[in-house]
């Protein structure tokens, strides 16, 4: 059975922040909000909770595409390869926002991820996301909790997250209703910025 925390964005109880923390260490799966849609994370440090995700996605570990929800960029190099002036530009411009940026992956990756050349690296608007990993002192994985039959209340409400996810995670917070289109996707691994999906970011910052 998951737990229902109710954590506040305009000013995130410290008391509640440390319980989501405990659960994610512990290697518990969370449901969180972000700028976008709810997501779906654990503690990228932690191998079992990696693949607890993994087999709720159908997909295999170092085949998934997960995204790294990281507080700002000041530890991108632990993740990223070295990146360009231009890159770092475009990064710095659209973060925090509702993008997912994918880039070369650094050989420090964590274990399950080696082999990926390129990485997903989000910094959402969102600040119980953004204290959760400050908190944490690493990223967390994310993958969207959007439905296979786009039942809209069941990805934004979340009552009806918790009803729907209560035997798959540990615990889902509720920091309001959440949003039903996912972030915008741009791949900066190449030379040129190639958009992979369009979602809520806007892409005339470009």
């Amino acid at each position: 059975m998951a737990e229902l925390v109710k954590i506040y964005e305009e000013n995130p109880n410290p008391k509640q922040i440390r319980k989501v923390i405990d659960v994610l260490k512990s290697g518990g799966l969370v449901i969180y909000p972000t700028d976008t849609v709810y997501g779906l994370g654990c503690d990228i440090t932690n191998m079992k909770a990696l693949e607890r995700i993994a087999k709720i996605k159908g997909v295999k570990l170092e085949k998934s595409n997960f995204s790294f929800i990281c507080e700002d960029l000041s530890n991108l190099s632990d993740y990223v390869k070295q990146i360009d002036t231009s890159t770092f530009k475009i990064l710095k411009r659209a973060l925090p926002g509702p993008y997912t940026f994918i880039l070369p992956g650094s050989k420090s990756l964590p274990h399950p991820f080696k082999k990926k050349k390129t990485v997903g690296i989000r910094v959402p608007d969102n600040a119980i996301a953004l204290e959760i990993v400050r908190q944490l002192g690493n990223p967390i994985i994310s993958t969207s909790i959007r439905d296979e039959d786009y039942v809209i209340e069941y990805t934004t409400d979340p009552e009806l997250i918790l009803e729907k996810w209560d035997n798959l995670v540990d615990l889902v917070i509720d920091g309001g209703y959440g949003g039903n289109e996912a972030s915008t996707v741009i791949d900066l691994s190449e030379s040129e910025p190639i958009v992979v999906r369009e979602g809520k970011g806007s892409l005339d910052i470009f």
